[in-house]
């Protein structure tokens, strides 16, 4: 399944993309009259939470197979064009972040490897597929991308052996890191340079796990303005995703709906000679197999 959040007409809601369509079930709808023991969660994040008790997904699969052979389905599902993408999933903590996970990454930026390095982007910072975010140039004139694989968590646990860690995924996204390299290097720290208004586009999906059964070996393409500037493979990354939650959770209590980033390919702005970051007007999009493009658009 692909699930996403969105708006229509001053309203937000949740819903999975129908099959073979450029549209979504609404979830809220589609619960409220097909769903089944009074389970009608208001939000994804709502329905991660409870799938401790209630099997979210089968949940989700038995009330859209209720709306389909409905005679009024149509007046439960928006087609793309009409609705505002939003992120995913709103977590209840800062999105958590690896840095120098992908070797050629690190070796551009002159980085060293051998350590780990971890941070979180302000939840403030999300926003959705095709959104505008502000160029920031009266800030810096240093704003770059990074297209990363997302991992959202599915439930609660913390210090979790490595050989359990998969079982706490729920699904993945894609998300660009973006970033202000002149603060990143001024503050020593990567907190403020990676929590720019807009600085954390994520979607246009979360595809549950049983639609990506090898996200370790899936290409990561970033364009700008249609010119390929990463083009990568998870396969590359140091610490696999079992390796980051494990470690994440030894310090961090994981919850449903948390966010963890898994580290950017080679070829970023800060990394060509000479650099090439952003400018307003510019066009990003992020491809992952499997998942699909998240596109943002920079402010002019």
């Amino acid at each position: 399944m692909k699930f996403l959040t969105f708006k229509i007409n001053d309203t937000t809601s949740y819903g999975v993309k129908v099959k073979r369509e450029e549209a979504v079930w609404d979830l809220r709808k589609v619960f409220q009259d097909f769903g089944e023991d009074q389970f009608n969660p208001k939000t994804l994040l709502e329905g991660l939470q409870q799938n401790i008790n209630i099997d979210f997904q089968e949940a989700v699969r038995k009330a859209v197979v209720n709306v389909e052979e409905s005679p009024d389905k149509d007046n439960y599902k928006y087609n793309f064009q009409d609705i505002e993408f939003l992120p995913p999933v709103t977590p209840t903590n800062n999105v958590i972040a690896f840095g120098r996970n992908y070797k050629k990454h690190a070796e551009e930026l002159n980085n060293e490897v051998n350590s780990l390095y971890v941070f979180t982007k302000a939840a403030s910072s999300l926003t959705g597929d095709n959104a505008e975010i502000p160029n920031h140039q009266d800030i810096t004139e240093q704003l770059d991308y990074e297209g990363e694989l997302g991992v959202v968590i599915g439930k609660a646990g913390e210090k979790i052996p490595r050989g359990l860690a998969l079982d706490y995924v729920y699904g993945y996204t894609i998300i660009n890191d973006i970033t202000d390299r002149a603060a990143q290097k001024a503050h020593g720290q990567a907190f403020l340079s990676k929590s720019l208004t807009g600085g954390c586009p994520m979607g246009p999906y979360i595809v549950t796990k049983d639609e990506l059964p090898l996200p370790e070996n899936v290409n990561i393409v970033t364009k700008v303005n249609n010119e390929i500037r990463q083009d990568g493979n998870t396969n590359e990354m140091i610490l696999k995703i079992d390796e980051l939650i494990a470690e994440i959770s030894k310090y961090v209590a994981l919850h449903p709906g948390d966010i963890i980033a898994t580290g950017t390919p080679s070829g970023v702005g800060a990394g060509m000679n000479p650099a090439k970051y952003l400018q307003p007007g510019d066009e990003v999009k992020v491809t992952i197999d499997g998942i699909g493009t998240l596109t943002t658009f920079i402010s002019k």
